[in-house]
């Protein structure tokens, strides 16, 4: 099946592990293939997801310009044209991006406008998540979080924490989130990663969240996934960087597919283009090779996704048309 004819939605997406080879020579000329992939792709085995996230910092290590985050995020959504991504939220941490000199409110209003120019080069629908990080302090954190509230209905729609949850506490972000609850911001959260279901419990109760990043590891506590199931949440399933992060040995063994067979509601996402080295029809391909979906399975996550997307609802309608006129409307 040709996954990459067929409209799909992306919703966990980070800008600096989806910097393309062409891009990155752009930004710093001489680099050879051969060290781009050394530097920017992570082996398709880490020893865990802090050795994993040690292979992100060349992505926003380039971006530090007005230029190098306008052409990052062109392409990007180019990368996404070409597979009919429909729909995508692509999520960066603003303030990983000011080592050069630019404001944090530089960072977002560049990222912000080349989300516009690609949207009407390209013709899909695209938001912004504005990422805080585990190992920030909570003074970083609100920062963050005021960004996002200064920019929501811009172009910024949600807002996130990432970063290594095993090995930093979660107590300094709970006031960011506390905020932009307050204000109205949607929030997701990476959780139950690199630490088990109590890292998905612990987000749920503090975060006021709307949607989890990742969130695999429920099947682990049976009271957990019951809890999780019944409230709704979303969950945002990154399979191959889930393997990449060792925490399943390959896709067979992932926990997708017994989470939908569940009645989760989730979506299918890259994590990272570059950094994962696989593209979203890619991920479906491998899906489908372990777990044999049928195109209806995909469409409920795909539907999943529409439904859980930090949009309008105007948006939502046209999505659930396009989705349901190519993969078929469940009957």
């Amino acid at each position: 099946m040709d996954y990459s004819s067929l409209p799909k939605v992306e919703l966990h997406l980070h800008l600096d592990c989806s910097v393309s080879f062409s891009v990155a020579r752009q930004l710093k000329p001489g680099l050879s293939l051969k060290a781009y992939e050394e530097e920017f792709i992570a082996p398709p085995k880490c020893k865990d997801l802090a050795d994993f996230l040690k292979r992100a910092v060349k992505g926003f290590e380039l971006l530090q310009s007005r230029e190098a985050l306008r052409l990052s995020t062109l392409d990007l959504l180019q990368q996404l044209e070409r597979e009919n991504v429909v729909y995508t939220e692509i999520r960066f941490a603003p303030l990983l991006h000011t080592q050069q000199g630019l404001a944090p409110e530089a960072v977002v209003e560049t990222v912000l406008e080349a989300l516009k120019e690609g949207q009407a080069t390209y013709g899909l629908h695209a938001n912004l998540i504005l990422c805080t990080l585990r190992r920030f302090s909570a003074g970083q954190s609100m920062a963050t979080a005021r960004l996002a509230e200064r920019y929501h209905g811009q172009g910024v729609a949600g807002f996130d924490i990432a970063g290594d949850e095993a090995n930093y506490e979660l107590a300094p972000h709970i006031p960011a989130f506390q905020y932009v609850h307050e204000k109205g911001v949607p929030a997701t959260a990476h959780a139950g990663e690199a630490r088990g279901p109590e890292s998905v419990r612990e987000s749920v109760q503090h975060l006021h969240l709307s949607r989890i990043g990742h969130g695999v590891r429920v099947t682990e506590d049976p009271w957990l996934m019951d809890e999780i199931r019944a409230s709704g949440l979303h969950l945002e399933i990154c399979p191959t960087s889930n393997i990449q992060t060792d925490i399943y040995p390959a896709m067979p063994d992932h926990a997708v597919h017994q989470l939908l067979q569940e009645g989760f509601p989730l979506s299918i996402n890259t994590d990272g283009r570059t950094l994962v080295n696989v593209s979203l029809s890619e991920e479906y391909r491998r899906i489908g090779h372990a777990f044999h979906w049928s195109p209806d399975q995909y469409r409920a996550t795909l539907e999943a996704a529409i439904n859980a997307a930090f949009t309008t609802e105007t948006i939502k309608a046209g999505l659930l048309s396009q989705i349901r006129e190519a993969w078929g409307d469940g009957s």
